[in-house]
Parts: C-alpha cells; structure tokens; sequence
C-alpha cells in the first residue's frame, strides 16, 4: 500500500502527458488522480509505513485523513480563487481592447527582438508582481499579438520560465520565497542580493540558445493584421485605456493589499474583482441590455477556462496527498542522508518541483532544519529559494506560471516538453552555477 500511493500518482501523471493522443482532457485525468491519491490513502494508512509515528498519535485515522484533507483543501482554495479573479480581470481587459494600449505600440516583426522584450518585460514584473499574475497577464498579451500557434506556445514557454525566474529573486515574487522570507530563513536585500545573477542566468542562457536556433529561420513573426485585431464589440479609446490601467492597478494593488493587511492574496483580487464590476456596471449603465451583458465581469466567468482551474485542483489535491502521506518528507530526508551537499540537494529538489509542487518540498525543508542548523540568509536557504523557484520550468505543470499559462494558450504538455524543457533545464543548471561561482570566488 505504500507504493500505491506513488503509482496512482504516475498513472495519473502519465495519462496528462498523453492528453492529446488519448483524446482526454487533463482536467478529467487530474481530477480523477486527485480523488484517487486520497482513497489510496484512507484504505491504506495503517498498512502505510510512512504514518506509522502518525496512526499512533492519530487513533482516528478517518478524522486525521479528513482534517488533513480540508486544511490542503483550504491552501488550494486560495490559489484557485485568485487565479479566477485573475484570469476574469484579464478577460475583461480583453473584451474592452485594454490591450491594444500595449499591441499597437509594438511594432516588431522580428521574433528574437519581440522574444527578449517579452522575456525581459516578464522577468522584472514578476519580481514585483508574482509570477502567476505576470505569466496571466503577458499570456493575455501574446495571445493579442501573435497568430500562429507554435510561436504563441514558443513566447508562452519562455513567459514561464521569465516569469519563475524573475519571481526567484524577489521576496514577493513566488510563494515558495514568500513562505521563506515570512520564515524568517530569509531577508529581502540578502535575498535579492545572493539570487538575482543566478536567475538572470537562468533566463539569459535559454534565450542566447533560442535566439539561436530562432535566428536560423528567418520567417518574419506572423502577427493579426489591423482588421482582425478589431473587436466585433465597439469600445471608445477611453474605455479601452480605462480598463488597461484599472485592470492593471487591479492586479498590482494586491501585493500592496497583502503587506498592509496582511491578509491572503485572494482576498486582494476579489476586492479588485468586486470594484471593477462596480466600475464596468456604471461604465455601461446606458447601453443596450446585450451590449452590457456582454460587457459585464458576470459575462467575463463563463469565458474564463474553467477545466484548467479543475486541472490545477486535482493536481494540487493530488499533490497534498503525498505531502499527508509522508512522502515528500520523506523524499527530502533520503536527499539529505545520501547526497550530504546543499548544492546537491537543492537541485535535486528544483527537479522534483518540475514534478511535484513545489509548497510542500519547500515545507518539508523548513521542517527538517531549523535556524540553528542554518541560519537565516545562509546559502542552503538562498540557493533553495533559487531552485524550488526556478525548478518548475522545466515541466508545464510545475509551476503555477506554467499552470496559468496552460490555461490562456492552451499549450500542450507533450509539446512543452520537447519544446521548451530542454531550454529551461540548461538555464536552471547555468543559474546554479552561477550561484556557486559568485558565493565561491
């Protein structure tokens, strides 16, 4: 039963890799893997050598396994919430042409130029912002600017590794550096001081060897003429920058909302959510009934992609399981007995981030040491904040830019994987390396 767990857990991921040759959609093998994990784990935990400490502390294992389960349920709820608030603050952005405040100033047809402002503009709005946020929001600008659906996954591809990136190196910019600088395992200027080259490494390296291979095809970037970039829906220039502006005051007003009332970022985005469809109410109050209708944040729910949300649910359900279970507490402790080394560690755990999420590999570490083994702003804590930031580029589904990213562009995990892994694993190495080059000479 012990290896049950484990097993459904690859099924399942297996079964979301071949999505597209199965003809099943992830969010069905996700929710399914999801439900399955749990049921594995409530028939099996007494046979479960990993909760042997626990089933005699928790005579009850029923009731453990079911508050376990409403605490994950709780922790998944908020990223669930403030991805739909989201992603609706987007789509009405979208609906009102806020973009073109942003699409027609950008002129280039060149798709190495357009890959490194992408890339670059994403690095440094993550580090402010979070990097799910950005990866929703330049997402949402790629698919206004360009039409051809390989370049689309190829700029989204390198939108998630930016966005990871640029969240890596800033305190605020990915919940697994929120979770250590809160920690106290960390300190903002040490942070941004020991990571930032190490993830601008990450970054630059993928983009020297895209630009390579890119600049071999000299196939100008094929992007929507004037005519199909014009909405069937009639917006006026102010309403068009109002909401661009409203939209991105919206979403960059949450880290704000966060360190003032230190409430969870959720809350945040639907306050935002809540005033802007107060705002879009009034904006259109004279209009038609269709034409508001079309207009409204109510409207804007049914366009936001519902199966990616239920796909992240069941692999963050999925997921909290093996962290209940033990497993990857136990993962992390067979990583310190048989490697020994921080850097070895540390890059063993950014790759299981690619795999599993990376909140609860993160947890675990914080709960094997403690501030007395190494205290804060030590290398062990900078260089895990790198990797477990960073890590989950190199697959789709391990971060939540990637999960985010899926969702906009629809990008398959099969061809993310041949695509763009293979650019994400080269810089996460160079960025490694470039850690131990400046903490070491």
């Amino acid at each position: 039963m012990d290896l049950l767990i484990i097993v459904v857990f690859i099924i399942g991921y297996t079964l979301i890799a071949l999505e597209h040759p199965l003809k099943i959609d992830k969010a069905a093998s996700a929710l399914l893997t999801g439900v399955f994990c749990w049921l594995v784990l409530l028939f099996g935990i007494e046979n479960m050598p990993a909760f042997g400490e626990i089933a005699q502390t928790h005579p009850d294992t029923r009731s453990y396994i079911q508050e376990s389960l409403f605490e994950h349920l709780g922790k998944i709820a908020e990223i669930l919430f403030f991805l739909l608030g989201a992603m609706t603050i987007v789509e009405l952005v979208d609906v009102h042409d806020g973009f073109r405040v942003i699409t027609d100033r950008i002129t280039t047809a060149n798709r190495v130029k357009l890959l490194w402002i992408i890339s670059w503009v994403t690095f440094f709005l993550s580090a402010g912002l979070d990097n799910m946020t950005t990866a929703i929001i330049m997402c949402a600008l790629l698919r206004r600017i360009i039409k051809k659906q390989d370049n689309m996954w190829l700029f989204g591809g390198f939108v998630i590794i930016a966005a990871n990136a640029g969240g890596a190196w800033s305190p605020i910019g990915d919940v697994t550096t929120i979770m250590l600088w809160i920690g106290g395992q960390v300190t903002t200027f040490k942070i941004m001081q020991a990571t930032f080259l190490a993830s601008a490494v990450s970054l630059i390296v993928p983009l020297l060897a895209g630009t390579y291979f890119l600049g071999r095809d000299k196939t100008a970037l094929e992007q929507f003429s004037e005519s199909e970039m014009k909405s069937e829906r009639i917006t006026t220039p102010f309403e068009q920058k109002l909401l661009f502006f409203l939209g991105g005051a919206a979403l960059l007003s949450v880290p704000f909302f966060k360190a003032i009332t230190h409430m969870p970022p959720y809350m945040g985005i639907l306050l935002s959510v809540g005033v802007l469809w107060y705002i879009t109410e009034f904006l259109h109050r004279g209009k038609e009934p269709e034409t508001r209708k079309e207009f409204s944040v109510a409207s804007m729910l049914h366009r936001v992609d519902t199966p990616s949300i239920l796909f992240f649910l069941g692999i963050l359900l999925a997921v909290g399981s093996l962290d209940t279970s033990g497993h990857l507490h136990k993962m992390a402790e067979v990583l310190n007995s048989t490697f020994g080394s921080i850097y070895v560690i540390n890059t063993m755990i950014g790759l299981l981030s690619a795999i599993v999420d990376n909140v609860p590999l993160v947890a675990a570490c914080m709960g094997m040491y403690d501030l007395t083994t190494y205290p804060p702003d030590h290398d062990f804590w900078e260089l895990l904040a790198y990797c477990a930031g960073t890590g989950g580029s190199i697959l789709i589904i391990g971060s939540a830019a990637g999960v985010a990213s899926m969702g906009i562009l629809k990008i398959d995990f099969l061809w993310y994987l041949k695509r763009i892994s293979g650019y994400a694993l080269i810089g996460y190495l160079a960025g490694i390396g470039a850690y131990y080059l400046q903490h070491h000479f």
